[in-house]
């Protein structure tokens, strides 16, 4: 069976202070829970929040990573930089990257595949954009970003990848996919995973959704047979509210 992940994308919120409270507040809550929980804080709180997050299940991830080892990259941040803080997992191909930052398909699949030679868990975000979902493009668009994404990456990798289906329409917008919606992208996503892979990887690989979760709706959307947990975004920058979402994950 496969574990229900519950997982905090803080984009770029939060101060130090702020974070490590937030990881107080996610300790002194959680409690007795079946679901793996990770925290992707923004890079400068990385290091404090691996600290704040010691004696608990909690783990930490980047929000990206870049494709090189060292060298003349101004701003870019490393494997090793992230394995020395403490992160055990990195975001690669989230929309915001895509679609404001401007990320391609091609280096969307460097950064995975890096992410995976060099140790961590990746996450790879794939969904489509509301005139690509009106357009009844969601297939098109989902091939393409996994195909892209999962270029040369084996069947042995693909125990380190966890897939985050996230319908860019309901990202921020107060839109949510309804149970349905996101069942059927999921199960399509694990179809996919069947027919380029195995049906072994097919059941073994962990879908994410995210879009507009909350704790009124994670556990409908979790509860569908092809959802594998979620990756929260600014619900996840309050403890009781991020507490509920793991609660409905159960």
């Amino acid at each position: 069976m496969r574990q229900v992940i519950v997982a905090g994308n803080w984009k770029m919120n939060t101060n130090k202070a702020e974070g490590e409270a937030l990881v107080a507040g996610l300790k002194a809550g959680l409690g007795e829970t079946s679901a793996e929980v990770i925290v992707f804080p923004p890079f400068p709180y990385l290091g404090g929040i691996v600290a704040a997050a010691e004696g608990s299940s909690i783990k930490t991830g980047s929000q990206d990573l870049y494709i090189e080892d060292n060298g003349a990259y101004t701003g870019e941040v490393s494997t090793e930089m992230l394995k020395d803080v403490g992160c055990s997992h990195v975001l690669v191909g989230h929309s915001e990257r895509r679609h404001v930052l401007g990320e391609c398909n091609k280096m969307v699949n460097k950064k995975a595949r890096k992410g995976l030679d060099d140790g961590m868990k990746v996450v790879l975000c794939v969904g489509e954009l509301i005139e690509e979902r009106q357009a009844w493009q969601m297939e098109s668009v989902l091939d393409e970003q996994m195909s892209w994404g999962l270029a040369g990456v084996s069947a042995d990798q693909m125990a380190d990848i966890m897939i985050a289906y996230e319908p860019v329409w309901a990202i921020g917008t107060g839109l949510t996919a309804t149970p349905a919606q996101a069942e059927e992208a999921h199960l399509y996503l694990r179809k996919w995973l069947e027919l380029h892979y195995s049906s072994e990887v097919a059941e073994n690989t962990r879908i994410l959704y995210g879009g507009s979760v909350k704790p009124d709706n994670a556990a409908e959307l979790i509860g569908q047979p092809n959802v594998d947990g979620a990756l929260v975004g600014g619900a996840s920058l309050k403890a009781d509210s991020f507490l509920g979402i793991i609660a409905g994950a159960g």
